[in-house]
């Protein structure tokens, strides 16, 4: 059974997440469950620390306000394609 360092696992994980299991684990040399299983281990611990941390009302309010400013943003961008578009249609 090959041991592997802790860097590594994280980085395979990386690659993982960037290209998706089969490719990283083609590429790397490893067998598909091996590396589904560090995965599905991280996601764990992921779940657990959330799980324990308490969040704050003023986290919750900024991601609120983190949404608003997405979409306002995007409204922005609609607004800016619409005017330039009867600007155009203005100069006929």
């Amino acid at each position: 059974m090959t041991k592997y360092s802790k860097e590594f696992k994280e980085q395979a994980l990386g690659l993982s997440d960037d290209i998706g299991l089969k490719k990283a684990s083609e590429q790397l040399g490893l067998k598909y469950s091996t590396l589904a299983g560090w995965r599905r281990i991280r996601n764990k611990k992921k779940n657990n620390t959330k799980d324990q941390t308490y969040s704050s009302p003023l986290t919750v309010r900024e991601e609120e306000m983190q949404r608003e400013i997405q979409e306002l943003k995007q409204a922005n961008e609609i607004l800016k394609d619409a005017l330039g578009f009867f600007a155009k249609d203005r100069k006929k």
